[in-house]
């Protein structure tokens, strides 16, 4: 399918729309929510993942940066409570640009790696698998800034979970704890909406306006 470079235009910030109001419609609905941040959003990414497949990786990835900008600016009190010494969110210079950098723009840029197997299989098993391992990355760029900066939550969060909780606490300690709440954490949400991306993803295959796309001057 041939595209100019006005339509990709067009049709990038079509998707990057959808995908943000996905996120911020999600936002208002409380039991989708984490109470320390992330949450369950009903396929949101899938639009870049899919701009990702019909444009290739380089546009992929330049989409998937500009919707980290968005989700920065759509969570701006988030982010700058990391930098005010007034917020209990406050952190070191370092550390708060360290978290940006990895909960933001390296979690929603890698999303745009969903279309690394556009000419490789199949349509829907190229979006499917492009959103299996786009948003696998997201998880385990929240997983790394999850163990390294928030870690310090970890016993209590166990804590709180009963039996299972208990079991984790007196297997695990220290930095292998912060990681393993960390992959719990942020699993919680992740998981769900891979399993629901994908699914979603190969019902929106069977469109036939969702195509490899080679662009034109």
């Amino acid at each position: 399918m041939k595209k100019t470079k006005t339509q990709r235009l067009i049709l990038t910030a079509m998707m990057l729309a959808v995908a943000c109001v996905l996120a911020l419609l999600c936002q208002y609905i409380p039991f989708l929510n984490q109470a320390f941040g992330g949450g369950f959003t009903v396929a949101s990414m899938l639009p870049i993942v899919i701009i990702a497949y019909m444009f290739g990786t380089r546009w992929g990835l330049f989409t998937g940066f500009v919707y980290a900008v968005l989700q920065m600016l759509m969570g701006h009190s988030t982010v700058v409570s990391f930098f005010l010494p007034s917020s209990d969110s406050y952190m070191i210079l370092g550390y708060a640009i360290l978290v940006v950098l990895i909960d933001y723009i390296i979690a929603y840029t890698v999303l745009g790696l969903g279309g690394i197997f556009r000419r490789r299989f199949g349509k829907t098993s190229a979006l499917c698998l492009g959103c299996v391992v786009a948003l696998s990355l997201r998880y385990l760029a929240h997983i790394i800034s999850g163990a390294i900066f928030f870690g310090t939550w970890a016993e209590w969060f166990f804590s709180e979970m009963g039996a299972f909780g208990e079991s984790i606490l007196g297997t695990f300690s220290g930095a292998s704890l912060s990681v393993v709440y960390s992959i719990v954490y942020n699993g919680m949400y992740m998981i769900p909406e891979i399993v629901v991306t994908t699914i979603i993803a190969a019902v929106i295959a069977q469109l036939p306006q969702i195509a490899v796309c080679r662009v034109e001057d």
